[in-house]
């Protein structure tokens, strides 16, 4: 029986493209065979995983394992260091695969759209999390920690981890992967109290019980809850509140009801409270807030602000966008185009979420298949980039680890393109 080979192009190489890589895998029977490229803007695989999980919590990058055992099968490949849009077009993707799926992620931080967030010191979430995390693009940005108060805007796990990086004793920053220059800036940084804000309420806060639950756990750092916060937010939930919400409040009043110490750094939870303004003469100087439903207003000085309110897609040529998510219907997009992960849903769920739904519609991809395109290799068409393989990945992988080694570190990553390359002897 002639079995049919089709080849399959996804676009990043994040969790959900590397779920979407292994649910054709499983897919692959006696009828169908499939071959996967993997394009990656970055010279370095894993997305979030690499430049967006918070360093110190190592356990979630342990997945990184799953994806290297799925690059390891045959007639997969890794095209990293190539960017769709510049290198190649969709157009030519969808010209020479049989089909295209877009797992690109969302990487674009949303703004408030106040007054005063051009300022310096008014940065995204999406800026401040690559640059501690040695992403390449963001190397360079300018995050001023030299006054004594940071304010974080947003009630989700991507604000705590932001939260948690500026009230951390910087030496808790030594045994993990960190950018070097991030854990140096830590180390001077003047900041002492950090407040992060929430629009609405302890009940409506996107924050999950295992997160909130590590906070009395920090060594270095007093984390506040008022209680009369917990006791309003139970008596507005009522008598039966669903279970998400209930582990929530359960482990807020837990923190809100530890005794105080005497640590010279602060978290702080500040609910109810809607940003308006942010006031400066050349950079952030303090933030102007309404107390949610009510006309007062009250402001926190500080000299940084960041926003963690949400993420949306970075757009590619020939692929439909609206509301900050690729335009679909259950993953399919258009003529043998599909999307995976945020890109389709948003920036929703932890990372073993894309794996459902990445099979999910590697399921409905597979139905769509008709006879192989068989029209010649990708590979041409970027010849003239420096493209990393599977095999340079795995130079540069190793080269850090060892780096790392000596001082007690998972690894020490690169952070310039050119390092990567030269790591991975390209």
């Amino acid at each position: 029986m002639r079995v049919n080979n089709f080849k399959i192009a996804i676009v990043g190489a994040g969790p959900a493209g590397y779920f979407a890589a292994q649910a054709l895998q499983n897919l692959a029977d006696d009828n169908r065979a499939f071959e996967i490229d993997m394009i990656e803007r970055l010279p370095t695989p894993w997305g979030l995983v690499r430049s967006g999980v918070a360093p110190d919590h190592p356990k979630i990058k342990t997945v990184s394992k799953v994806f290297e055992k799925i690059a390891s099968v045959e007639n997969f490949r890794l095209f990293a260091n190539v960017e769709v849009g510049e290198d190649i077009t969709v157009a030519q993707l969808q010209e020479k695969y049989d089909a295209v799926i877009i797992a690109t992620g969302s990487s674009q931080g949303k703004t408030l759209g106040i007054p005063g967030e051009k300022l310096r010191g008014s940065l995204s979430a999406a800026v401040f999390v690559p640059w501690y995390n040695a992403h390449p693009d963001f190397v360079g940005v300018d995050t001023p920690l030299d006054a004594d108060t940071a304010v974080v805007i947003g009630a989700g796990n991507v604000a705590m981890d932001v939260a948690r990086m500026l009230a951390l004793e910087p030496s808790e920053l030594d045994p993990t992967d960190t950018a070097d220059h991030a854990i140096d800036a830590f180390k001077k940084s003047a900041i002492r109290n950090v407040v992060i804000s929430a629009r609405r309420g302890p009940e409506h806060a996107a924050f999950t019980s295992p997160e909130l639950r590590e906070l009395p756990k920090l060594e270095h750092t007093n984390v506040i809850i008022e209680k009369s916060d917990i006791a309003a937010a139970l008596s507005r939930v009522g008598d039966a509140p669903e279970k998400d919400v209930k582990s929530n409040l359960d482990a807020m009043l837990l923190i809100a009801e530890q005794e105080p110490t005497n640590h010279v750094r602060t978290m702080k939870f500040q609910f109810l409270a809607t940003p308006v303004e942010i006031k400066g003469a050349n950079r952030v100087e303090e933030v102007v807030f309404k107390k949610t439903g009510s006309d007062e207003t009250f402001s926190i000085k500080c000299g940084l602000v960041i926003t963690a309110i949400g993420y949306e897609a970075a757009s590619l040529e020939g692929i439909p966008y609206e509301k900050g998510k690729v335009v679909n219907t259950d993953g399919r997009v258009n003529e043998n185009i599909y999307v995976v992960g945020w890109a389709k849903r948003g920036p929703s769920g932890v990372i073993g979420t894309n794996k459902s739904d990445a099979a999910d519609v590697m399921k409905l991809l597979v139905e769509d298949l008709k006879a192989p395109k068989n029209v010649g290799d990708v590979a041409g068409i970027i010849a003239h980039n420096k493209v990393v393989t599977q095999m340079h990945w795995q130079a540069i992988n190793e080269a850090e680890i060892a780096a790392g080694e000596p001082v007690g570190k998972p690894r020490r990553k690169a952070v310039t393109r050119e390092e990567l390359l030269k790591l991975g002897r390209l």
